[in-house]
């Protein structure tokens, strides 16, 4: 995902607006050309028209619901086929569902269909397309709720935890491969999530709360300087490195043969 043209094909999903959409503007900008899936259809076509003028690149558009398994196996299938796709954009996602007595699970079925089993299921066909060609780039879109489970939002942050663990282990298995892998760990970002989540991002401190536009360029340079795990908002990357190392000091404790003294009477 460089400056430099005829980068092949990124397929963005949840590409009709708001982060997804903007990705699409700042790689067709890069030269890639791109597929864009999400649900609406019109939203995505207008899209596609712009960038068609703007950066002279090619855009397919793919209306697709990825919680229906139908769409989703579609989608899979183009990824894991399709030799011209250099890169995913795994964004699609929904919010919301935070009172975990109150909510219907259904509303919580959904969730994790479309941010934890689409993620993963398109990041299995893609993996299978580009690792074997020892080439191409897997975006993973997670949140830093994700990391807070304060925040009191149970599902969507364990869901956005899931999608960084996947990275992170994704990234071990690849070791000995050129396929590139970030995830994307947003703060409060200003897109319609928040409308489709019953939340108004207006009550929240505007110091906390980032354009998309600008979220997406720190994710881009994140990426151009080859971070694995990129939080837009985060001033100094080495408390990333630290809070890393803090946790690897748990490793040799985590299993062995007998419980800790603490445990016994």
């Amino acid at each position: 995902m460089s400056d430099k043209s005829n980068q092949g094909v990124a397929l963005i999903t949840g590409a009709s607006t708001g982060i997804g959409a903007v990705y699409a503007d700042r790689l067709a900008k890069r030269g890639h050309d791109l597929i864009l899936v999400a649900r609406d259809e019109a939203r995505m076509n207008a899209l596609a028209e712009r960038l068609r003028a703007e950066a002279g690149v090619k855009v397919e558009v793919i209306k697709a619901d990825l919680t229906d398994k139908a769409d989703l196996v579609k989608i899979e299938q183009r990824l894991a086929t399709d030799t011209a796709i250099t890169a995913l954009v795994n964004n699609a996602g929904v919010a919301g569902a935070n009172d975990f007595v109150a909510t219907d699970p259904e509303a919580f079925e959904k969730m994790i269909q479309l941010n934890v089993t689409a993620v993963t299921r398109l990041a299995s066909a893609a993996a299978r397309n580009f690792v074997p060609r020892d080439t191409g780039v897997i975006v993973n879109l997670a949140s830093v709720v994700g990391l807070m489970p304060e925040l009191g939002m149970p599902v969507y942050g364990a869901t956005k935890a899931f999608v960084l663990y996947l990275t992170q282990g994704l990234r071990v298995q690849f070791a000995n491969s050129a396929v590139r892998l970030q995830a994307v760990l947003p703060g409060a970002t200003r897109t319609e999530i928040w409308e489709r989540s019953g939340s108004d991002i207006e009550a929240m401190d505007p110091n906390m709360v980032m354009d998309v536009d600008d979220m997406v360029d720190a994710a881009l340079a994140g990426f151009d300087r080859g971070e694995l795990v990129t939080i837009p908002s985060l001033p100094d990357a080495a408390d990333w490195d630290n809070a890393l190392a803090a946790k690897a000091k748990l490793y040799p404790n985590l299993s062995r043969s007998q419980p800790a003294a603490r445990f016994k009477a």
